[in-house]
């Protein structure tokens, strides 16, 4: 599958600071629940926010967002037929991004987000606070884990999630002046 150009280098006047930046994915379950505002909330405590917006997911994209599960995660997943499970949970489902910026963003958002099973983050992250889920009860029903959030793990994963989330023509969003100004207004 062939992975979206990656945006934010040559198409800018300069190099970006992609540990400054995270790409901020609200998953379908959040979408659904009504909860795409209470999250933000809890996002923009560690960074500014740009760029929101809801989107619907090509089969393209969440493949390629999810390249680690299809291939070298995806022995892990024994429960569950993870191809069909991203088409079922994400292809023409709406999903939030957002752009998160901030000094050494990614740890940060990690940190708040939480650990990936809801039933096991404390109550002061994302996932704790409004995740609904367990990894028990997705085995039980051969699925993936309904955990609310996904952030980039770091600057190389910030990079190539702008890239399929947004692209080169939207590398304006990229500057830490449109980060300070336009804030959530995006």
């Amino acid at each position: 599958m062939a992975v979206p150009r990656q945006a934010g280098d040559s198409a800018m006047t300069g190099p970006v600071d992609w540990a400054a930046w995270s790409v901020i994915l609200l998953k379908p379950d959040c979408v659904a629940r009504g909860l795409v505002e209470h999250v933000l909330t809890w996002v923009a405590t560690e960074a500014r926010l740009v760029g929101q917006r809801i989107v619907t997911p090509t089969e393209p994209q969440i493949f390629t967002h999810y390249e680690d599960l299809l291939t070298e995660r995806l022995a892990h997943f024994t429960w569950v037929d993870v191809p069909a499970d991203l088409r079922r949970t994400y292809v023409g489902q709406r999903v939030g991004i957002a752009l998160a910026h901030g000094p050494d963003v990614a740890p940060r958002l990690r940190r708040l987000i939480g650990h990936f099973d809801p039933s096991q983050a404390g109550q002061d992250s994302i996932r704790g606070r409004f995740g609904s889920d367990s990894l028990s009860r997705a085995q039980a029903e051969q699925r993936l884990i309904r955990n609310v959030i996904h952030t980039s793990d770091d600057p190389a994963g910030a990079r190539r999630e702008f890239g399929i989330w947004y692209g080169a023509a939207a590398t304006h969003l990229l500057r830490p002046d449109t980060a300070t100004a336009e804030g959530a207004r995006t």
